[in-house]
């Protein structure tokens, strides 16, 4: 089972991302070091349509989202963690 974050920007303050960023991509950097990262990434237009981070468990999710500098700074509006089964075929990338 894995566990998948999804974001919605607050719009009010987008002009703010590039001042967060390099403390929020240190942040992501480090804690996949501990491998509880599978990947991570924003859709094609992070402003309107968020973001999503992929967790090997729900701790580790909660864990991230505790300490993100997008949220403790207040450019996330709203953030959701579900519960993901994937089904995986061998041989994929």
């Amino acid at each position: 089972m894995l566990y998948v974050t999804f974001y919605a920007s607050e719009l009010t303050q987008l002009h703010r991302i590039g001042e967060v960023y390099p403390r929020h991509r240190a942040y992501v950097d480090e804690f996949a070091l501990g491998g509880q990262i599978w990947m991570i990434g924003n859709f094609g237009d992070p402003a309107t349509e968020g973001a999503m981070c992929i967790f090997r468990s729900r701790e580790a999710a909660e864990q991230f989202l505790a300490g993100d500098p997008f949220v403790l700074e207040g450019l996330v509006a709203a953030s959701t963690i579900r519960e993901w089964d994937p089904l995986v075929y061998e041989g994929s990338s």
